[in-house]
């Protein structure tokens, strides 16, 4: 994932920073993640899904 991407991509339901992780762009705060669909972000709150993250 591009960084200057990141940088502006925002979660759509709460405005916060969201991260790149496991193939996936994770809003932290509000435990969810979008997915990518032919390598483009789905930003959309209908496209969320929840998100656990694994205790390693």
């Amino acid at each position: 994932m591009n960084e200057e991407l990141l940088k502006i991509l925002a979660c759509p339901k709460c405005k916060g920073k969201v991260i790149w992780k496991e193939d996936r762009i994770i809003c932290p705060k509000c435990k969810k993640y979008y997915p990518l669909k032919e390598g483009i972000p789905v930003m959309l709150i209908g496209e969320a899904r929840d998100y656990e993250e694994k205790n390693e």
